[in-house]
């Protein structure tokens, strides 16, 4: 098994290793785990998992995000999938590509914005999984920006400035920010805001990062006209080439990434063709506002 850098230092592709089989290799898995641990981003090509590999592989790296907070529009009833694994296709219950007026689709289409996973809970996710099961003939690139490298790249004045300030997450704002704001009362209720530092400090490495997301709509103790347009800049900053891979996708690749050093954003595909991919999402261990930098 060996790792290969691909693109900026943060992603690598890993080969020479089965997936479906790790699970019962606590050697392989510690390989895998060594490789994660010095880069954010795993690519693992030709890996053909059902919905069940993917789960007990998930969990060596810890337990699966609960979902006891609200964080989709999507009755439990409409799924297409069984618990544990999360649906990103473009697909119905019944098998069908979504109405380009169905409000689940425009929901999703704030995936388009750079997010990290699960900011808008109170304690945000740690690693997401996703794999590639069907995938459009064009288009549907993920892209993913190195928030230790753009944080490393600020100069001491912005790094002083973002040092302890704190922003409010919630689904609310992203989803506003690409015109969906026909939310139910019952909904707001659900995507109500949550507190996360701007800087966090990796329990690990010790390298503090930008903890950004399109989630992020206020800054605490700022106007919002003025926190929104830093948080702005900061993003502009942060996802500038040189910070960034944008991962071309196959069937069968399955992509690991840590919530806590990056962000990223799905990109455009034709939405008459099929894009089926799968996530499973590991549950944070840390309140970011009780962190200690």
């Amino acid at each position: 098994m060996e790792a290969i850098q691909i693109g900026p230092g943060f992603a690598a592709e890993m080969r020479g290793v089965t997936l479906a089989d790790v699970s019962n290799d606590d050697a392989a898995y510690a390989e895998v785990r060594a490789a994660f641990e010095k880069h954010s981003v795993l690519v693992f090509r030709d890996q053909p998992l059902t919905d069940q590999q993917q789960i007990d592989f998930s969990r060596h790296f810890g337990e699966l995000e609960g979902y006891n907070t609200p964080g989709h529009i999507r009755k439990k009833d409409d799924s297409r999938l069984g618990s544990g694994i999360a649906d990103f296709a473009n697909l119905d219950k019944a098998g069908n590509i979504k109405s380009d007026q169905d409000r689940d689709w425009f929901f999703k289409l704030g995936d388009r914005l750079w997010h990290s996973d699960s900011s808008f809970r109170p304690v945000p996710a740690r690693y997401s999984l996703l794999s590639g099961r069907v995938i459009p003939s064009w288009g549907a690139d993920t892209e993913f920006a190195d928030m230790r490298a753009a944080y490393d790249a600020l100069d001491d004045r912005t790094k002083a400035e973002v040092e302890d300030l704190v922003c409010e997450h919630s689904l609310t704002f992203s989803r506003e920010a690409i015109g969906f704001t026909e939310l139910t009362p019952e909904e707001r209720a659900a995507f109500r805001p949550v507190r996360q530092r701007l800087v966090r400090t990796h329990p690990v490495t010790g390298r503090k990062s930008l903890f950004l997301s399109s989630h992020a709509g206020t800054i605490v103790g700022w106007t919002i006209p003025e926190a929104r347009m830093f948080l702005r800049d900061l993003t502009e900053f942060a996802t500038r080439e040189r910070f960034v891979y944008s991962h071309a996708w196959r069937v069968g690749d399955l992509v690991i990434w840590d919530n806590r050093t990056t962000m990223h954003r799905a990109r455009r595909f034709d939405r008459n063709e099929v894009r089926d991919v799968r996530r499973t999402t590991l549950g944070g261990d840390v309140i970011t506002i009780e962190q200690v930098a």
